[in-house]
């Protein structure tokens, strides 16, 4: 299987769609799309994910299914710094480590700065919604690892049109690591594709592995620049 993350066109959040260069990024996106061999479309139920998404879809006589879970991650917490609430991610270095927790597996939930927001629930929102969709695929979560069998789609490739915060969420998942690391720690910028694929070296037992972050080349082999969009410096424009 093919799990594919495509994070949407540059955006324009006060109307939830997309800016003038963010059309264009999905326009050269569709491009590469539409030559691809895709089982089945996922999208957010945001504007900009489904606009992004909309010429792609027409290029390719298609439709996508909305799933609520690939929505932006939406779980604010208290800015320890601040006391305002804020989306859980883009702490500054000297918080990250006085919280080193937000770093296990097993503790980042617990936290008091996640305990601050709704985390655990909206978390097992997005990992529940994403082990299902792995289910219909035959793909069996275990622990750390997912169970296949004779029934088990392993040709599938399905591609999700959502967001940064999301993805990093549901990659967390698949990696069995905290989201915290990939919210800080990598960047994915408009209409960038994210490829993860499954590994069998054990007939039947499954884990997942990326094969692509943050690919960008549809619009640099075009002469369209990277969006900032979600970082804090340019992005490498080569």
């Amino acid at each position: 299987m093919k799990l594919i993350f495509i994070r949407h066109g540059e955006p324009n959040y006060e109307i939830d769609s997309l800016t003038e260069k963010g059309w264009r990024e999905a326009e050269l996106l569709s491009k590469r799309t539409v030559k691809w061999n895709v089982t089945d479309f996922y999208c957010s139920p945001l504007g900009r994910a489904k606009d992004t998404a909309s010429f792609t879809l027409k290029n390719a006589g298609r439709e996508a299914e909305i799933l609520p879970w690939l929505r932006e991650f939406d779980a604010p917490v208290l800015d320890p710094e601040t006391g305002k609430r804020r989306i859980p991610w883009d702490f500054l270095p000297d918080v990250l480590d006085a919280n080193r927790d937000l770093y296990d597996n097993n503790l980042w939930t617990k936290n008091p700065i996640m305990q601050t927001g709704n985390m655990d629930e909206n978390y097992h929102f997005v990992t529940d919604g994403l082990d299902a969709l792995l289910a219909r695929y035959g793909y069996v979560r275990d622990g750390y690892r997912y169970h296949a069998s004779d029934e088990t789609n392993r040709e599938a490739v399905i591609v999700c049109f959502c967001h940064l915060g999301v993805t990093c969420v549901a990659l967390s998942h698949l990696l069995n690591m905290t989201p915290v690391q990939l919210w800080q720690g990598m960047f994915l910028a408009p209409t960038s594709v994210t490829i993860v694929g499954t590994e069998e070296r054990k007939p039947g037992e499954v884990y997942f592995r990326c094969q692509t972050v943050g690919d960008v080349h549809h619009l640099l082999s075009a002469g369209e620049p990277v969006s900032y969009y979600g970082a804090f410096n340019d992005p490498f424009q080569f």
